[in-house]
């Protein structure tokens, strides 16, 4: 008989995901309380309150249990389906054709229709099918991992030769440690560490969409970075990035700026905080708009969260597909991540006046973190400035500094929503038309220093208009759908990965990664497998001597991925 622990103890799962949500929403409980009641973790609790919003769970017709639901299928669009196979089109392109005729059905659902008329697979990439291969090329079924010995005494060539001078690095990072770690899902064909680095692999030779990944479908030298035959298909790559959930990513994220803190790649003492719109052309009742200055106009996007060391310049935070209402508690979130990865660090953040509110200022305030920020100025404040007489001449120590003695008037106010006072310096004279209004929790560092720091802020826009470049974030338009937030995090550690190999490169030490990949990274090359030995040859070119001059024989030269195969580089 059925009494009140149905609804207090709920046995099936979309009934304990209602009751959690229920809970979170109406009751107003935090997540952690939620978490503990239903025997969930709080990232997931955020991430089902996340799904919610979206419109991704509806409980008007839950699934029994033990059952999937399943798209129904018309008897029309199964038609077209099989016509389209007739004419071998593959399932992603069979996708597209219909979305094309705004009939909506995913990927899943045409294999499963071509499994249920009794279709075979296609033989691996469209360049088989067009003749588009080289002549004698191997030609394997599928994508699976690689067993080192069948491959003893072989030598073949590859276009990706460089991505091996990053596999000293990956593993001073331990990267395998960190796939473990995360939970990332694999199969026993393709294991995860093995996806992970297939993706790494495009990110590192600045693919511009992952719709190029065909044209290292039978790249094997790739293949063998990863430790496969050959890369993934298309379809793969991406269905694999959606079946990460925020759970595998912020673990993932969480464990590779742990290892890369160790290496004491980041100083730490002053992080950049910026918000980028990434464009997705998604489902508009999804996807909301978000203002993208790249391209000066409101536009559909994933708002992405952007957290950068200002020392090193590296990206050691990201956070993706923010929605308005949830932007004031980024500032926040972060800070929570980054005491959990360091947790005696007390850095001192900065970021711009529409980055939160002056409630949330409050808050970060009495976690005792100090932050530099904008005051948001309007035609009041602006008219009360230019009425200050007692203005300071201070001098900004920075040989690129085009405005280097700009003029300071410095004030203790209060504002709304923020408990307590703050330190305001109106500054004038620095190339702008009108004053700016800085804001500080911190009366104890030098004024020319507050000055400076805000100032050298613009890394941030700099790094990021790199990765947009460089990293190709804004070229998510492309068919191939990847999660967004998984593809930032392949970013941050690809840009993690060059400043890795820029700073061995005597006189390439700050150069950004476009032109380390111009000078040591593109170009072909040979791979040769001698028992447990791999040897990678590069051909001449004007920048070996440098890549010669690096320590080699210092850093790591085994593969855990490929059971601690030995890696030689030789440079003609």
């Amino acid at each position: 008989m059925r009494d009140y622990t149905f609804f207090t103890k709920p046995t099936a799962k979309w009934q304990r995901r209602y009751e959690a949500l229920r809970s979170s929403f109406v009751d107003k409980l935090p997540a952690k309380a939620v978490a503990d009641k239903f025997g969930y973790s709080k990232e997931y609790i955020r991430l089902l309150r996340y799904l919610f919003k979206k419109e991704q769970i509806d409980f008007l017709d839950p699934v029994a249990e033990g059952k999937v639901a399943r798209r129904r299928v018309t008897a029309e669009i199964r038609e077209k389906i099989k016509g389209l196979r007739e004419k071998q089109y593959s399932s992603y392109e069979i996708t597209r054709l219909l979305n094309e005729e705004e009939i909506k059905i995913s990927v899943k659902t045409v294999e499963r229709v071509l499994k249920e008329e009794g279709y075979s697979r296609l033989p691996r990439g469209r360049r088989v099918r067009h003749g588009m291969t080289i002549r004698g090329a191997e030609i394997p079924k599928r994508s699976e991992a690689i067993v080192l010995e069948e491959l003893d005494g072989k030598r073949f060539d590859t276009t990706g030769a460089g991505v091996f001078l990053f596999t000293p690095f990956l593993q001073q990072l331990e990267i395998d440690k960190v796939v473990r770690y995360a939970g990332l899902p694999g199969s026993k064909v393709i294991p995860s560490i093995n996806y992970l680095l297939s993706f790494l692999s495009f990110k590192l030779l600045g693919t511009e969409r992952f719709t190029h990944a065909q044209d290292h479908s039978f790249d094997m030298g790739l293949g063998l970075f990863a430790g496969l035959n050959v890369l993934p298909k298309c379809t793969s790559m991406s269905t694999y990035s959606y079946s990460l959930d925020e759970v595998h990513l912020l673990k993932l994220q969480k464990a590779f700026i742990r290892n890369a803190s160790k290496l004491g790649l980041y100083i730490g003492n002053i992080i950049n905080l910026d918000f980028h719109t990434v464009p997705h052309f998604g489902d508009e009742s999804v996807l909301q708009r978000h203002w993208a200055g790249a391209r000066s106009r409101r536009m559909k996007g994933a708002l992405t969260l952007f957290a950068q060391d200002a020392g090193s310049k590296l990206i050691l935070y990201t956070a993706s597909d923010i929605l308005r209402e949830e932007a004031n508690d980024q500032v926040l979130n972060f800070l929570s991540f980054w005491n959990n990865v360091n947790k005696d660090a007390e850095p001192m953040l900065i970021f711009d006046s529409k980055f939160t509110t002056y409630t949330k200022l409050s808050e970060l305030n009495a976690t005792g973190i100090k932050f530099i920020t904008l005051r948001r100025r309007g035609k009041k404040l602006i008219d009360k400035a230019e009425n200050v007489k007692e203005w300071k001449r201070i001098h900004i120590v920075n040989t690129k500094r085009k405005y280097p003695a700009p003029y300071i008037h410095e004030s203790k106010i209060r504002l709304r929503g923020y408990e307590g006072e703050l330190r305001q310096v109106i500054m004038k004279g620095n190339g702008r038309e009108k004053p700016s209004f800085i804001i500080t929790n911190d009366f104890d560092t030098e004024v020319k220093l507050i000055v400076s720091n805000y100032g050298r802020r613009w890394r941030i826009e700099n790094g990021i208009a790199e990765a947009v470049k460089f990293f190709n974030l804004n070229s998510l338009s492309s068919p191939i759908l990847v999660k967004v937030h998984f593809d930032i995090i392949m970013t941050m550690i690809a840009d993690t990965l060059y400043s890795m190999l820029a700073a061995k490169l005597r006189g390439f030490n700050n150069c950004d990664a476009s032109k380390v990949y111009r000078n040591f990274v593109r170009g072909k090359g040979s791979v040769a497998v001698n028992g447990n030995q791999i040897t990678v040859t590069y051909p001449k070119r004007a920048h070996n001597p440098i890549l010669r001059a690096v320590p080699w024989g210092h850093l790591p030269n085994t593969l855990p991925w490929l059971k601690d195969a030995k890696l030689k580089f030789r440079f003609n």
